[in-house]
Formats: structure tokens, sequence, C-alpha cells
């Protein structure tokens, strides 16, 4: 088996939400955070043969790095890792043991969603960047008039300190009631690509990717608040 670009990058980005990962049998790649506040899942063009837990994602990546152009073949306790051109060129890798490996067990139901939203790959980009620039460790979309289309914010800041720096943008959002839904950015752990947005009151928001199969759903803030 080789692994497409896009299986890669999934994987490297999944790497960043937690460094174990368990893959199991078929071609659908989940993970979920230490703290289970990000979960996280992915179909892939290939097909697993059976079940791999990693312990290392990003030992695992850095094995492959080393080739050119891995090859893989699973077995039962390790996958062999050999170069295309020169199969003789080769490493064994094995398995970890799944149950010191962190999997999420099911898959999230969204409850009902009071707000949804369409986030484009720019705005995404803008925000983390601003992010970074200004040390914002907060993000809260926010509607602070009981209108159904009265307008709606993305700020990034430090929501402990009202005078420190922040950074807004202007979003679209569809929904009724006014709102303060927090994040913590370091939770924005996105795939780049513009996402379909669908945020519920219950505190757990939804993000699907609009040009591949994968999606993420990221817990809110306790403080996030929705009235009617």
């Amino acid at each position: 088996m080789k692994l497409s670009s896009h299986t890669t990058s999934v994987l490297k980005n999944f790497s960043t939400i937690n460094q174990n990962l368990v893959i199991k049998e078929g071609n659908t790649i989940t993970t979920m955070s230490a703290m289970k506040n990000i979960v996280a899942k992915a179909e892939v063009e290939e097909s697993f043969p059976q079940e791999v837990a990693i312990y290392d994602l990003n030992e695992f990546l850095g094995a492959l790095s080393l080739f050119t152009s891995p090859v893989l073949e699973f077995n039962d306790s390790y996958v062999m890792i050999s170069e295309e051109t020169k199969p003789t060129t080769k490493m064994k890798y094995f398995y970890s043991d799944p149950s010191v490996v962190t999997s999420p067990n099911k898959m999230i139901t969204m409850p009902s969603e009071e707000v949804k939203f369409t986030m484009s790959n720019e705005d995404l980009s803008k925000l983390k960047r601003a992010a970074g620039a200004i040390g914002a460790p907060d993000m809260v979309l926010e509607r602070n008039m009981d209108l159904e289309h009265a307008p709606s914010s993305i700020t990034v800041k430090d929501k402990k300190n009202d005078t420190a720096n922040n950074y807004s943008l202007d979003v679209a959002t569809v929904g009724n009631g006014q709102f303060n839904f927090f994040f913590k950015v370091e939770n924005m752990k996105l795939l780049d690509g513009t996402y379909d947005v669908a945020i519920s009151s219950k505190n757990i928001s939804h993000y699907k990717n609009k040009s591949s199969d994968i999606e993420y759903w990221i817990a809110l803030e306790p403080e996030s608040t929705y009235t009617v």
C-alpha cells in the first residue's frame, strides 16, 4: 500500500491533536485529544487491511519521511516500510498495544444546532495568524442583538484581559438569538480548507470540510452563553 498525499496530510494534522492513533480496518481514520475536547474523523482513499495502533504518530511519520516513495506492507505485529524503487531498503515498524493508545470509542452525535455559518480557509488562516501575532489564547463567536439576521463576529482575544489586543472578522450566521461561544485557539487544529460550521448551545461544535471528507467536533468553553 502507498499512502496518498491527502492521507499523509490527514495523519500530520491528526498528530497535532494526539500523538496516539488507532487506525481501524477500513478507510476511516479517527482521533481524539487527550483532554477529549477534540474529536476528528476522515475518510481516506486507502483501505487498511487490519487495526494498526501507533503510540507516537510523529515518529511514524518521521519513519515514512526516510523513504522517497514508501510502500507499506501490514503484518500481524508490525508494518514493513520499503522503498518502491529499491525494496531491499526497508524498515520494520512495530505496532503499539492498543490499550495504551487514546482512541474514540464512538463518534459524536450532534445535539440541536442553534447557529450555523461558513468559515472560509482565508478567514481561518487570518484568525490563527492574528492570534499568534498578538498572543490571543481565546476565540469567540458572538452576536449581541436578538435579531435573526443581526451581524455576528469572530474575535481572537484574551478573555481574561479587557485591555488586551484583539482581532475581529464579521461572519454571516444563520440562527436566532444572541450568543457568546468561546473556544480555545489551541483547539482549532483544522486541516486547511473551508468549513461548514454548526454550533450547539450544549457546548459542542461541528466543522465539516467542504472539499474533502474530514470533520471535527470541538468543545466550547464552559462560559459560553446562548439566549433566544
